[in-house]
């Protein structure tokens, strides 16, 4: 049993992930500052209530990353970090960059300068496909430059990155890895996220607001596949700093993705289309091959299936 700080813990796919560990018998604490946004406090706080009713044994600390004291002391207490905490969404990054700058790369730095100096040999944390942006040639690969972000968001992740990267001089023999998610759905994803706002929309007979001409791709992975993935990297990353994409390697054009969610609702979409917002990258499209040969991970989710999860927790909701 390992004693785990899952930084982020309550968001979406922190409370998915927190979940599977305790099922497991591991210990879990976690460090999140309950912030809304871009994912609600109110989620936050039923995600933090389902964990504790089901777990006893889950200790939850109310706090930011960038506390550099806080993380130190809970890193010590820690056997291992996984740092799913930050601040996410290209768009309301240009409205407060420096604020992302601060959680997102200041944050990163604390944690791994504290379990660094605590002995840890593993640090995960939660990267984004956004770091691609539109110059990367698809499907992107982890050794790709990387080099022109589309978002303040985007840049903080590459940043977070390559902090992590230079702190692992220091520690050559620690596992370190940044994990690219690539737009990560599921039940109690963010709602401002095309999935979850797209499906409310079907359900609710309103029309969806498609940006651009559909023409759009993304690669959409299922929080399940996430999650696996976050764990065979805690079992199976090397020494060192190490990137992995973690996305189905099927990108979806935004007009197919329509119809099947309409097949998923067994509704028929209504769709208006509006101007494509600032940052919004073309498309994502992942090549997963390290993360196959190296962490032995391949999503299981087919989107159908996947859809199938997020309208049953729609109509669950209410």
């Amino acid at each position: 049993m390992k004693r785990w700080l899952v930084t982020g813990g309550v968001g979406f796919i922190g409370s998915h992930l927190c979940r599977a560990l305790l099922e497991r018998g591991d210990a879990v604490r976690i460090l999140d500052d309950f912030s809304d946004a871009p994912y609600p406090t109110a989620l936050k706080r039923a995600n933090q209530a389902a964990l504790s009713r089901d777990f006893t044994t889950v200790e939850v600390v109310e706090g930011c990353v960038t506390n550099k004291e806080l993380a130190t002391r809970l890193t010590l207490e820690s056997d291992a970090v996984i740092h799913l905490a930050g601040l996410a969404g290209v768009r309301p990054s240009f409205a407060a960059p420096a604020h992302y700058a601060a959680v997102n790369v200041e944050g990163t730095a604390n944690l791994l300068d504290a379990a660094q100096r605590a002995g840890h040999d593993l640090f995960v944390f939660a990267s984004s496909s956004s770091v691609y942006g539109n110059a990367t040639p698809l499907p992107a690969i982890e050794d790709s430059p990387a080099i022109v972000p589309e978002s303040p968001y985007a840049a903080s992740k590459r940043s977070a990155e390559l902090i992590a990267s230079a702190m692992l001089r220091r520690t050559p023999r620690m596992r370190c890895a940044a994990l690219r998610f690539f737009t990560v759905y599921g039940p109690r994803q963010r709602p401002e996220m095309a999935i979850t706002t797209f499906l409310r929309a079907v359900l609710a007979g309103t029309p969806i607001t498609v940006f651009g001409d559909g023409s759009m791709r993304r690669d959409f992975t299922h929080v399940e596949d996430i999650v696996r993935g976050i764990l065979a990297t805690t079992e199976r990353a090397p020494e060192g700093f190490r990137a992995y994409n973690l996305g189905s390697g099927a990108p979806i054009t935004l007009t197919d993705l329509v119809t099947a969610m309409g097949k998923a609702a067994q509704a028929i979409p209504a769709v208006v289309h509006g101007a494509v917002p600032l940052g919004d990258v073309d498309a994502t499209f992942a090549d997963i091959t390290r993360a196959r040969e190296e962490l032995g991970w391949t999503p299981r989710v087919r989107l159908d299936a996947g859809l199938a999860t997020v309208v049953a927790w729609l109509r669950a909701e209410g």
